[in-house]
């Protein structure tokens, strides 16, 4: 595995129901500690913010007036090279977390620059989904849809997951080890995104053709 000179960042969102002044250890928190782990050797440094400490107001604009503080994690959303989106799965399907940030990036739709380009157009992203329950790939394929629809680019292989037994106790926090399976996907996925955002930084999207 070969490291590029040119550094890169990497933001993640925390879509877990619960902020961290609560007593329960986020699983999301550590598969996305795990990811970041994978793309350091790749020189990308990262970040957590975790959503439900935040004042993320209902809608679909950057901006929904006053008290609102998805502005500032918009920011650091866009200034990132990757973008990691973190989500536990409740009843089958992405958090109501991680819908309202998706929610919230309708706006991108709208805020084409001159170029007809959205704002995340050359920052690249990916999904962590953990649960105890069968739904991984129905949530990755609903976070990278909305992700793509506003200017994304995923990866090969960009989701990871653990799905633990269901109707059990075990989180993915709970485990001693990181299971081989989950490991190597991991480290694909942390190799596919740096490669594919130095690409992106380099030669960036042109935009559509005018007239």
């Amino acid at each position: 595995m070969t490291r590029d000179d040119d550094p890169l960042t990497a933001f993640a969102l925390n879509c877990s129901l619960r902020g961290t002044a609560s007593d329960s250890p986020s699983s999301t928190d550590k598969m996305i500690g795990d990811l970041l782990e994978a793309l350091r050797p790749h020189g990308v440094t990262g970040e957590i913010a975790r959503v439900a400490d935040h004042d993320v107001k209902p809608g679909v604009q950057s901006d929904m007036g006053e008290g609102d503080e998805w502005p500032a994690l918009r920011a650091r959303v866009l200034a990132a090279d990757i973008f990691i989106l973190g989500t536990p799965i409740w009843l089958g399907h992405p958090s109501s977390v991680a819908r309202r940030v998706l929610e919230r990036m309708d706006a991108f739709l709208g805020e084409t620059d001159d170029r007809g380009r959205m704002p995340p157009a050359g920052k690249v992203a990916l999904t962590a989904v953990v649960g105890n329950e069968d739904g991984a790939h129905t949530c990755h394929a609903a976070c990278f849809q909305a992700l793509n629809d506003v200017g994304f680019t995923i990866p090969a292989n960009g989701g990871v997951y653990w799905v633990g037994e269901a109707m059990q106790s075990t989180n993915y926090i709970d485990l001693e080890k990181v299971p081989d399976p989950v490991q190597s996907t991991l480290d694909r996925a942390a190799a596919n995104a740096a490669h594919l955002a130095r690409l992106l930084k380099r030669a960036e999207y042109p935009g559509p053709p005018a007239g």
